[in-house]
């Protein structure tokens, strides 16, 4: 239920491009989005197909909700601040990929300080199913926060 009042309330931030693709399938992307900038990790498994599948900018897949559900709370305690800014959106069927940046403060030790502020450009794709999203792959330099992990 919740997911649909989420959606609906997504449906002013939609963007026009393929004007015929922009409902549900752009929605429940930027739902996806809006779960993953409130650190929102039951929501991101509730929007997540069982069989969910994410990719990463080095081309790693996890497969599964359950995988995905403890990845997203692992990553969230590193970068606790971490948030998408979703600018642009091209759907073509059930495909959505969403352009932005990414930004978040690396927290060494559980400390969020300043210095180890990053911010990098975003390319998103999600492959929907209904109300779902079955992959979610990220394409982003992370140079950026992995020169931070590598200092520690």
């Amino acid at each position: 239920m919740w997911i649909k009042s989420a959606l609906v309330s997504l449906q002013k931030k939609v963007c026009h491009y393929n004007v015929g693709m922009k409902t549900s399938v752009e929605l429940v992307a930027r739902a996806f989005v809006a779960a993953i900038n409130r650190q929102h990790v039951e929501e991101l498994a509730t929007l997540m197909t069982p069989e969910h599948r994410f990719v990463d900018s080095l081309g790693n897949t996890v497969e599964g909700r359950e995988k995905m559900r403890n990845g997203w709370a692992g990553y969230f305690k590193m970068v606790p601040d971490y948030r998408i800014r979703a600018d642009e959106a091209l759907c073509e069927g059930q495909v959505v990929v969403l352009f932005g940046v990414a930004e978040g403060t690396y927290a060494s030790d559980g400390k969020v300080t300043p210095e180890n502020r990053w911010t990098t450009p975003l390319a998103l794709r999600a492959s929907v199913d209904g109300e779902h999203v079955a992959e979610w792959r990220v394409y982003a330099d992370n140079e950026p926060l992995r020169q931070l992990m590598r200092k520690g």
